[in-house]
């Protein structure tokens, strides 16, 4: 990154509420074990003790996913598993996953990663909405038994798993995506690349968020989804609007005119 010259030419925020289809769990601290005697707690704000879903967890299940859409090996290990990372220059400026998502600070190319993803947390009104209505074991969860059989002898071994439960909601949550120009970076690519943000979302909508997906839990949906932008040399005055989609399939029908609106907006076309 030394001796380059790079220049913002603006950011394009996507803001939305998520909406549990089913049951999610994303998996917090040990301590609950104690608390309420459940096997496997969810994360909570420790300052409102209510659930969210960490900016972590929704980067990474996006980028695990765009990385088995687009076949790409799985060269870099990560704690137990393995994940892709470009492991020379000339394979990361055709790689839209390493471009948007990021490669390891040690490696000795790169850009700026484009996407940030904020944490998403349960508001007010859902809060107090999920208290006043819903009967949950827990504060705002669930609490799903599961059982597994020993398959030698037969013996029951039940666990109790935390969920948030189905038709919570939580927002807004927000991407910031950033567009760059100069050395090794081409704004007009950036703006190509938009398409691999909505294709992450689309994959994901498609999967699940959190543990015990392939056992229910984890359906989401994509709600109120806005899009505005924060042009380079206006970037202190209102966001420009970009579009107001009711959901996901709203929003990538949108977005090849999205995409217009910002290569004009930035001087691109």
């Amino acid at each position: 990154m030394s001796n380059k010259t790079l220049q913002l030419q603006g950011r394009v925020f996507v803001t939305f509420n998520i909406l549990a289809a089913t049951g999610l769990h994303i998996g917090g601290s040990d301590s609950g074990i104690e608390i309420g005697g459940v096997d496997k707690t969810v994360i909570r704000d420790p300052l409102t003790n209510r659930p969210y879903i960490p900016g972590s967890s929704l980067k990474g299940k996006m980028r695990s996913l765009l990385e088995k859409y687009n076949g790409l090996e799985q060269n870099q290990r990560i704690g137990q598993g393995y994940i892709h990372s470009c492991q020379e220059d000339g394979t990361y400026a055709a790689c839209n996953v390493c471009q948007v998502f990021g490669v390891p600070g040690e490696r000795d190319f790169g850009s700026p990663t484009r996407l940030i993803v904020r944490d998403v947390h349960m508001g007010d009104a859902e809060a107090k909405r999920i208290a006043d209505m819903a009967r949950t074991d827990l504060p705002f969860t669930e609490v799903k038994t599961e059982v597994s059989i020993d398959r030698v002898t037969s013996a029951a071994n039940p666990r109790q798993m935390e969920r948030v439960p189905a038709g919570t909601s939580f927002g807004p949550a927000e991407f910031v995506y950033s567009i760059y120009d100069g050395d090794d970076c081409d704004a007009r690519k950036d703006v190509e690349r938009l398409q691999s943000l909505a294709e992450g979302l689309q994959l994901l909508a498609d999967d699940y968020l959190g543990g015990l997906g392939s056992r229910g839990s984890g359906k989401i949906n994509f709600q109120k989804i806005r899009v505005t932008l924060r042009p380079q040399g206006a970037y202190l005055e209102a966001p420009v609007e970009l579009g107001q989609f009711d959901d996901l399939v709203d929003f990538v029908q949108g977005l090849g005119d999205i995409q217009h609106q910002v290569r004009m907006r930035l001087d691109l076309e």
